[in-house]
């Protein structure tokens, strides 16, 4: 059906009576339909197609209305849409902001005033492993470790640094990841003073970096045990070696566990059976080293004292007097 431009409610019937008619009403004009006949006729005619424009008009005029009104809900449809994507975008934006710098939105406590000791700060690397859940050395958290975080040179965390890897290969790795194996001191070799100094500040760092409640519990009790076990009161210095030693290596072993099929067990339950293992091999470490040193200390003596015979010797045939009879 073709579109009308017109409204058609605005247009007037034609003057049939007029001269611009007489042609067409002498078409319609004969014995039965005189001249008043014939216009009235002309009027019906139009009235009637005028009527059924009327009718196309209004359908034409719901459809217009209906169309824009579809239009106009898509367009607020996809207003709506891009709104909501924006939005969406900006908050994974700042989801995104407050994961990588987490510590720009902890919130103020109002009430709090200065504290009078320094807040305990470990270093990038130790941050970064701990966020991540990983293994992380109880160096970094002695007085030693501290310190060492607190005079290096300040680098971002994420500026790329050469490293040497463990197989000899140097690479680019984030400054926040790597660490100065030259100083740090491994679970075994440090102090049981040092290792008590640095668990109560390993928990902090492990709550404040966002842990499971069940872990960080897990880990101060392991602690625990360790520090109360009767090893610790005992005279022989290698009782206590043997908790640092149990601790280290079954501290590294649980974070392999995580990480595989096996799963994760209680720490905090200190297995015996492997306590004496660790304390056998501590022993048989001991002695190794303590016969090494005195192999040394024999085998260097007895050089000197060879040595010593040596230059007696070239010193008396030095004076010998070689007599001819």
């Amino acid at each position: 059906m073709d579109r009308i431009h017109q409204d058609p409610n605005l247009e007037v019937c034609p003057d049939y009576a007029s001269d611009a008619f007489a042609q067409t009403r002498a078409l319609l004009e004969n014995d039965q339909l005189n001249q008043d006949q014939a216009i009235q006729m002309l009027r019906n005619i139009w009235e009637a197609g005028n009527n059924a424009a009327k009718a196309r008009w209004q359908v034409q005029r719901e459809e217009d209305r209906r169309r824009q009104e579809d239009h106009r809900l898509r367009n607020e449809e996809e207003q709506a849409d891009r709104e909501r994507l924006q939005i969406e975008e900006v908050e994974a934006a700042l989801k995104e902001d407050r994961k990588k710098h987490k510590f720009k939105y902890t919130p103020i406590i109002e009430d709090l005033a200065v504290p009078n000791e320094p807040t305990v700060i470990p270093s990038s690397y130790a941050t970064r492993k701990l966020d991540k859940g990983e293994y992380v050395e109880l160096w970094y958290f002695t007085n030693a470790g501290l310190e060492e975080a607190k005079t290096k040179t300040t680098i971002e965390d994420d500026a790329m640094i050469m490293s040497t890897l463990p197989d000899g290969s140097t690479a680019w790795v984030a400054a926040a990841s790597s660490r100065n194996a030259k100083v740090v001191i491994e679970d075994r070799d440090l102090s049981f003073e040092d290792f008590c100094q640095a668990c109560p500040r390993f928990i902090t760092a492990m709550e404040t970096a966002g842990w499971p409640a069940e872990r960080i519990k897990m880990m101060a009790l392991f602690w625990r045990n360790l520090q109360i076990h009767e090893y610790r009161s005992e005279t022989d210095p290698l009782s206590q070696k043997t908790l640092l030693v149990y601790q280290a290596e079954q501290r590294k072993r649980w974070h392999i566990a995580v990480k595989s099929a096996a799963g994760v067990y209680n720490l905090s339950l200190i297995n015996e059976v492997l306590l004496e293992r660790t304390k056998t091999k501590v022993y048989w470490d001991d002695r190794k080293i303590k016969d090494n040193e005195r192999d040394y200390k024999v085998s260097f003596r007895s050089n000197i004292e060879l040595q010593q015979f040596s230059n007696q010797y070239r010193h008396a045939t030095n004076n010998l007097t070689i007599i001819v009879f």
